[in-house]
């Protein structure tokens, strides 16, 4: 039986929604704040943000990462920038374009008021990176420069050179240790949350495990916050770091948590691609490369000469030719379902022919014109327009062109990039509401581990601006809504039921996944589970491959359990079990991701099922029967009851999305 959601959306108009809730949500007074205890587990931007923002409150925060420093989340790949609607360029740009844009780009499947907050906060979000010292790219005159990304046609998107994740969350790391300095922030660094301590309906705190140690610890929190990023590990192979996983967010599951729209999630175009089985992650090279560069394949099937071989007209430009009104900067899933059209039609490059180029001759010969004109060089030769040129182009973005170097062994500068589609970030994640709170009291989820901001997908540079605007700008507000009514709960201690009962369901899957003594490794597991997800759940999706893909990893799931070895003991640092852990709780996810994927009989920007598609292969949607967010709720082993959120645009004109 379906719930009924309540999004708690405030009442009023788009544009005043967040202004007024603002003024009129139940506030903790500063005295109450200092006896009221937050858990954050995650601090990446999302996570580093908000315990850095609520110690300075004056809340009691406590921060958990399983890394050996926050420095080292994931949010750091993020390689391309951070999008705002500040109209630097005056090139016609607003919060509301920036909404249109997101909501327009998630194929109208992502809730209007979360997005359009989302776009209103923006500018205060880079006012406060600048605060931190966040070297932002500059122009000559001083003024932040801005680029474009996928799916505007606009420059909102600030950055820092090809490391705008890493100088991001430098910033509001340096203001998470500032709060650990003066003692309103406790670090638990190596530390894995492992269950979610549920006390009268209300989480109440966690079970972590020291994974130096293997000790499992009891903490108590008056509220949860989950920071944990995406679960596109579940494909195994990603642009992810090895370590990122859905542990936390599907124990939070498991307590209750609704999960929405599991199936979406993001290919991203521009990575290097697999050169083979030894390979445990892929690279992303940043969308910011589409600014510049032009996607090619040659007019030939099966054209084996060197790139830089095949004359002008006989290259496909076919973003070009197909979008040419976005050309090149068509979002992500557009840009990735043409690459692999164009591959499996036989037009592919390299050894494997599962690749494009991606090519910056233009780009170097243009930038290097302008140089020339710059000095007054009128009659520059071709060599001394190219060198200037180089130079521009190493300028934005160097360490991208490096780094490809370094992987592939091929200069960039010389030869066309190979690019192909990879996973990337996933638009699914624990439901919330307008408050960022899940289904359970108490139980709040920020950045990529929330489903709420990008619909079917995501623009580019969107990831860091809803991460930060969750930390910064939304959780400091929202929370008081639900602690304000928690001021007179006492801290409850660790040895009430509750803990004990947590931590004895923590120690008994522990147990469990060593004694199985099978004869497979838990990362043998992982890479059969991402070969069933990327052929039957990837970027295209079927409904027979789907209904085949929940079997295998039903079949994959018993197996499991029943021939897993894990190596070493419970109580000591054990990466393997670490690994364990985390696989099982990716076989579970997997399964649910095919049951969405096969319920949603459409196809919405990174959800592409070959059922629906118009006449030119692009996404059909049914807005008049899937206009909702699917919120799964687990009701046990392979179990699950859908819930709908009905979403209603009562501001922009609903269309087949068009980039041409």
């Amino acid at each position: 039986m379906s719930k009924k959601i309540d999004a708690k959306i405030p009442e009023s108009t788009l544009s005043e929604k967040w202004t007024k809730y603002r003024s009129t949500v139940p506030l903790v007074n500063p005295a109450n704040k200092r006896s009221i205890e937050i858990i954050v587990v995650g601090t990446g931007l999302a996570g580093a943000s908000a315990a850095a923002t609520l110690a300075e409150l004056g809340y009691k925060v406590k921060a958990f990462c399983f890394q050996d420093s926050p420095r080292r989340a994931h949010s750091i790949a993020a390689q391309g920038g951070i999008n705002a609607a500040k109209n630097y360029q005056n090139d016609g740009d607003s919060v509301y374009r920036l909404f249109y844009d997101t909501i327009k780009g998630g194929d109208y499947r992502a809730r209007e008021a979360n997005v359009h907050r989302l776009a209103e906060v923006s500018g205060n979000i880079i006012d406060q990176c600048v605060a931190q010292g966040v070297p932002f790219a500059r122009e000559y005159g001083g003024l932040l420069s801005n680029r474009s990304f996928g799916g505007t046609q606009v420059q909102r998107t600030f950055y820092a050179a090809g490391q705008t994740g890493q100088q991001l969350l430098l910033g509001a790391y340096s203001g998470l240790e500032r709060q650990i300095g003066i003692g309103t922030v406790t670090m638990y660094n190596r530390h894995e949350m492992l269950e979610v301590v549920m006390i009268d309906g209300k989480a109440r705190g966690i079970i972590a495990r020291n994974l130096i140690t293997g000790e499992l610890e009891r903490h108590f929190g008056h509220a949860v916050l989950l920071c944990t990023g995406g679960y596109g590990n579940v494909f195994y192979l990603s642009t992810n770091a090895m370590g990122s996983n859905v542990t936390a967010a599907w124990k939070a599951h498991k307590q209750g948590a609704y999960f929405g729209n599991p199936c979406f999630t993001q290919i991203h175009p521009t990575c290097i691609p697999v050169s083979g089985d030894h390979q445990s992650k892929l690279t992303l090279m940043s969308e910011s490369l589409r600014n510049d560069g032009r996607i090619w394949v040659p007019k030939k099937k099966d054209d084996t000469r060197p790139a830089n071989a095949i004359p002008e007209d006989e290259r496909d430009y076919y973003l070009e030719r197909r979008y040419p009104a976005f050309g090149n900067l068509v979002p992500r899933d557009i840009a990735s379902r043409a690459a692999k059209e164009r591959c499996d039609a036989g037009y592919g490059v390299g050894t494997s022919k599962m690749a494009v180029y991606l090519d910056y001759a233009s780009a170097i010969d243009r930038y290097g014109k302008i140089e020339a004109n710059k000095k007054g060089l009128h009659n520059a030769s071709k060599e001394e327009i190219i060198v200037m040129g180089k130079a521009v182009v190493k300028e934005k973005y160097g360490n991208l062109f490096d780094m490809y170097k370094q992987i592939t062994g091929e200069d960039p500068y010389e030869v066309p990039m190979r690019i192909y589609p990879a996973v990337h970030y996933t638009m699914g994640g624990l439901w919330v509401d307008y408050n960022l709170m899940t289904s359970v009291p108490g139980l709040y989820a920020l950045g990529e581990a929330n489903f709420s901001d990008h619909g079917a997908n995501r623009l580019g540079a969107s990831a860091l601006m809803q991460g930060l605007a969750d930390g910064y700008f939304v959780i400091p507000y929202t929370i008081g809504a639900y602690l304000s009514g928690e001021i007179r709960t006492k801290a409850i201690p660790t040895d009430h039921p509750a803990f004990v009962e947590a931590e004895n369901a923590v120690k008994e899957r522990i147990n469990k996944l060593l004694t199985i003594k099978g004869k497979q490794s838990p990362e043998s597991f992982h890479k059969r589970l991402g070969k069933i997800m990327w052929d039957k759940c990837g970027m295209a999706r079927n409904e027979q491959g789907l209904k085949e893909a929940i079997e295998e990893i039903r079949a994959l799931k018993k197996e499991f359990w029943s021939d897993l070895r894990v190596m070493g003991d419970a109580d000591e640092f054990n990466p393997e079990l670490d690994k364990a852990g985390r696989v099982a709780d990716f076989i579970e996810l997997g399964e649910l991701m095919c049951i969405d994927a096969l319920n949603r009989n459409e196809s919405c920007g990174g959800h592409f099922r070959e059922e629906y598609q118009t006449e030119e292969g692009e996404a059909m949607r049914d807005d008049e029967n899937y206009m909702y967010v699917a919120a799964w709720e687990y009701e046990g082993d392979s179990k699950w009851t859908l819930n709908k959120e009905p979403l209603i645009y009562e501001n922009i004109k609903i269309a087949q999305r068009s980039y041409k």
